[in-house]
């Protein structure tokens, strides 16, 4: 399901099983796979690429060029830079605020970043630009630009 009160650009494809949520903005030449699930208020960039299972929650933006495996989760009111590969798997998680009933903090990937398979990237850290996260990984701690991290919890490992 597609909603009606969304923005478009040229030479999109959704994927008839997708659903799209009011008020989402998708930049030229998008490819949205089947069962992928885009809420409320998203903002993706153009030449961008979700293969499947997919789900960007409510206020996200995601830069130009980013690519996703199958099976990511972006939790709400995340950052993902432009030109960014994430892997299968990939889940961005937030903290929710109990006594209110809304987020209380979430995190960010950075420009150029490359994210392998079944990495999470735990509440209010965030990875910098042109980072690599190793397969597997549970991201812990702030990662600076241009450095390499791995395991479980994440440590670094060297500088790009």
């Amino acid at each position: 399901m597609i909603s009606k009160k969304i923005s478009v650009g040229s030479n999109v494809f959704i994927h008839p099983l997708a659903l799209i949520e009011d008020d989402v903005e998708i930049g030229d030449n998008t490819h949205i796979g089947p069962f992928c699930i885009v809420r409320n208020g998203a903002k993706i960039g153009k030449d961008c690429k979700f293969t499947a299972y997919c789900e960007i929650r409510d206020n996200v933006t995601i830069g130009s060029g980013t690519t996703f495996g199958s099976r990511c989760t972006i939790s709400a009111n995340a950052k993902i830079g432009s030109n960014v590969s994430i892997k299968y798997g990939f889940v961005l998680t937030d903290t929710p605020d109990l006594e209110e009933g809304s987020v209380k903090v979430v995190g960010s990937v950075g420009d150029g970043t490359l994210i392998g398979a079944n990495v999470t990237l735990m509440p209010g850290f965030s990875i910098g630009s042109m980072a690599i996260i190793g397969a597997c990984s549970q991201v812990r701690s702030n990662v600076s630009d241009n450095e390499v991290w791995y395991g479980n919890p994440a440590k670094f490992f060297r500088k790009r």
